[in-house]
């Protein structure tokens, strides 16, 4: 008898991969700093590009990040947040 497979790719990360890859291809992102979360809650973070040189201003956009973060865990996040 035929089983259900639940779907477990989100698509709203999907998509923003996508978009994110489109703008490293032509050539508005220059760097990246991320966070990466696996499967058993386990993680991993990293630099790229620019930010790879520079630690000071991956900080700074870390820093921004963290605040963007507390501001969901209290509700009052703004989703569309970008400089």
């Amino acid at each position: 008898m035929p089983q259900l497979v639940r779907d477990s790719v989100s698509r709203d990360m999907e998509q923003a991969a996508i978009q994110l890859l489109e703008e490293v291809r032509s050539g508005n992102v220059v760097g990246l700093a991320f966070g990466i979360a696996l499967r058993g809650r386990k993680y991993f973070v990293n630099v790229a590009g620019i930010l790879a040189k520079d630690p000071t201003y991956a900080r700074g956009i870390v820093a921004a990040l963290d605040d963007e973060l507390a501001r969901m865990v209290q509700g009052k996040a703004d989703s569309d947040t970008t400089v």
